[in-house]
């Protein structure tokens, strides 16, 4: 009882400061930040975002440089650090806060009070924020074959999509390469995601196609893009292979990629999610966002 309610109490916390932080912003500042959104060069075909995680730096330096470079977003942060985003003039495309950890996910049953009770705490939260999604993930297998954790997953995420659909926030399931970085992770091929959107049936669950992880699992990203772009709402970078900067070190073709996003008709965004190698990770980051700005 006493963990419920200290937890309750710290959710509240952080709704009350994110709310006065959004509010005491200062109006000046974010009329800069709005004017400077696209940076001087970009082009506005794409929304660009940034995952925090992979670039190891103070996440008020990142923030901004987010703002000289002309991103809109700073993704994978949770409740804690959204005040902070708000107080650059910053959102985020994709936050995260309600999960177990990437192997303990929808696929499987012994977690789905668990998670159903961390989403619920959390995405009303993120819509206070005015954040549009946040991620989830399907889990690794652990013995469990795709078709059993297809059926399984779809019943866990059924049960939070009214709670979703009230509250406007849309769960996004990551694709994860499980040969290199994330052994046996489940939703491991683009097939298997639609699937599951499809058994799901509502608007409120969505991909995110991780160019990264999908062209190490099963390649032919354009023609892929092409064919499922409807049940994706989310994209991520990386160079393959390594993960590391998207330039001509690695070998997909990340402005090809961006056009074929575009047209589409995707108005979402597509979030740097590289390990820069250089020392000037951030310049990496603003190479990144120039190759991708089509």
């Amino acid at each position: 009882m006493t963990t419920k309610i200290s937890r309750r109490g710290s959710l509240q916390k952080i709704a009350r400061s994110l709310a006065l932080t959004t509010l005491g912003t200062s109006l000046s500042f974010r009329l800069e930040a709005a004017d400077n959104a696209l940076g001087p060069d970009l082009k506005g075909n794409i929304n660009h975002s940034v995952c925090r995680w992979c670039y190891r730096v103070p996440l008020e330096d990142l923030c901004k440089a987010a703002n000289e470079i002309g991103l809109q977003s700073i993704e994978l942060v949770g409740p804690q650090e959204w005040p902070t985003l708000a107080k650059y003039g910053l959102t985020s495309a994709l936050p995260w806060g309600a999960d177990l950890g990437i192997p303990k996910g929808f696929n499987d049953p012994q977690y789905h009070d668990a998670l159903i009770k961390k989403y619920e705490e959390v995405i009303p939260l993120a819509a206070q924020a005015g954040f549009k999604q946040i991620i989830c993930f399907s889990g690794n297998r652990n013995g469990i074959d795709d078709e059993q954790g297809l059926e399984n997953a779809a019943i866990g995420l059924k049960r939070l999509m009214s709670f979703a659909e009230k509250h406007q926030v849309t769960l996004v399931m990551e694709l994860l390469n499980s040969k290199v970085d994330h052994k046996d992770y489940m939703a491991d091929h683009t097939s298997w995601g639609v699937a599951l959107a499809d058994r799901i049936g509502s608007d409120r669950f969505k991909l995110l196609y991780d160019i990264y992880h999908m062209q190490i699992m099963e390649g032919d990203v354009i023609a892929t893009i092409k064919k499922y772009h409807p049940y994706i709402s989310h994209y991520h970078t990386g160079g393959v292979p390594g993960r590391n900067e998207i330039d001509e070190t690695q070998e997909l073709n990340y402005p090809a990629i961006m056009r074929a996003i575009v047209e589409t008709g995707y108005k979402g965004f597509v979030g740097q999610e590289f390990i820069p190698k250089r020392e000037d990770k951030l310049g990496s980051l603003k190479q990144g966002v120039e190759i991708c700005d089509i």
